[in-house]
């Protein structure tokens, strides 16, 4: 889990500092607010469905007879 606390809080400061910066002829800029979250969403997607317990549970139904 501190991979997504690490990426939580980096948008978290990305989101509260300048978009871009400019300090003796460098310009730095940051991605867009919506591409961080895209990537972040990418990636628990991707972290998803490489778990076990993926949200697809496949069991053998048996009924009682009667």
């Amino acid at each position: 889990m501190p991979e997504e606390t690490t990426l939580e809080e980096a948008i978290r400061r990305n989101a509260s500092g300048p978009k871009s910066a400019e300090v003796d002829g460098q310009k730095v800029e940051q991605h867009s607010l919506a591409d961080q979250i895209a990537a972040d969403e990418y990636l628990a997607l991707k972290k998803a469905v490489k778990s076990r317990t993926s949200g697809l549970k496949i069991t053998k139904l048996c009924h009682s007879g009667a």
